[in-house]
């Protein structure tokens, strides 16, 4: 009997400890700080980021034998930004991307190296993992006139205004269907495209194949937009952005192309080397040099510069 009772009493002693351990337990898990994981974005609808870049080079001569302008300066920049919001079966993507640049030369004078405006917010609703019902929207233009240049058959220097601010200016107008395969390259296409080219300048306007007397010109035909925007390795960043329009009312064969590219690499916090490159085909856009037909528009920049990378911050 007494055998039986002082097991009972140490299996109760144990039993007790047993609970005391656990209520510490739980009071110590009561108490303890709440972290986030890093990895958690679940309540994260809006994913926001950009990159802004200048780079700036100045030199000057003075009785300098080798030859050249005594005095140059050139300014390029860039300014990239979006905002993508995803929740559920909806979302939404909005970028930003603007550029400009100038040259300036004793012998030349100002002239204008880079200028860009392109603004574009897509909507989408879910079909299925990588595929979207979407409607996009698309403003390109440019901030300031810009000019050809050329000799005279005396050997002066002669320019031509060819465009002002704003002017030309595309709208675009497209529901479609949106293929994301992940999150740094989405592929556009619409069958059914709307796009408008707006020329407020009645001489400016035959230069872009607005008729005469109107200011505008309303075209309809299919489109495909793809854009990628993708990191490589811890330095370097690449953008890409390639738009084709086929006009069904107007040579539909003759494809515009609308391609940006541009690669950054990081050198330090705020110093990156950037290379630009872009292309426009359009052949309703007259040759800037006279009697020649539609050819590619090419624009390339290089430099080094400032950088500075608009990371979201988490939560």
């Amino acid at each position: 009997m007494k055998a039986v009772l002082l097991g009972g009493f140490i299996l109760l002693t144990l039993q007790l400890q047993a609970q005391d351990g656990t209520i510490k337990d739980l009071k110590k898990d009561a108490t303890r700080a709440i972290t986030r994981d890093e990895k958690d974005t679940t309540n994260l609808v809006w994913k926001k980021g950009g990159l802004f870049n200048v780079n700036v080079n100045q030199g000057s001569l003075s009785n300098w034998s080798a030859g050249g302008d005594k005095f140059s300066f050139s300014l390029n920049s860039f300014l990239y930004v979006f905002a993508h919001y995803k929740k559920n079966k909806q979302s939404w993507d909005n970028s930003l991307d603007l550029a400009y640049g100038i040259v300036k030369t004793t012998s030349l004078g100002n002239r204008k190296s880079s200028d860009r405006i392109d603004i574009l917010s897509k909507y989408g609703y879910a079909l299925s993992k990588h595929f979207n019902a979407a409607v996009l929207g698309n403003f390109r233009s440019q901030f300031a006139r810009g000019f050809a240049y050329s000799k005279t058959d005396s050997g002066l220097d002669s320019a031509s205004l060819t465009s002002k601010t704003l002017t030309p200016a595309y709208i675009l107008l497209s529901p479609g269907l949106d293929f994301k395969p992940s999150e740094s390259f989405s592929l556009f296409v619409s069958p059914a495209t709307a796009r408008w080219v707006i020329v407020g300048d009645d001489l400016l306007a035959p230069l872009y194949g607005v008729p005469a007397n109107k200011n505008s010109r309303q075209e309809f035909g299919a489109f495909a937009s793809a854009n990628y925007l993708q990191k490589i390795g811890a330095n370097m960043t690449f953008k890409s952005k390639l738009d084709l329009f086929s006009n069904y009312k107007n040579n539909p064969k003759n494809i515009d192309i609308f391609w940006s590219n541009v690669l950054a690499a990081k050198i330090t916090r705020y110093i990156n080397v950037t290379f630009n490159i872009d292309m426009i085909y359009d052949d309703d856009t007259r040759n800037v040099e006279l009697g020649k037909g539609p050819a590619p528009q090419v624009l390339q920049l290089m430099g080094i510069g400032f950088a500075y990378n608009f990371n979201e911050k988490k939560p």
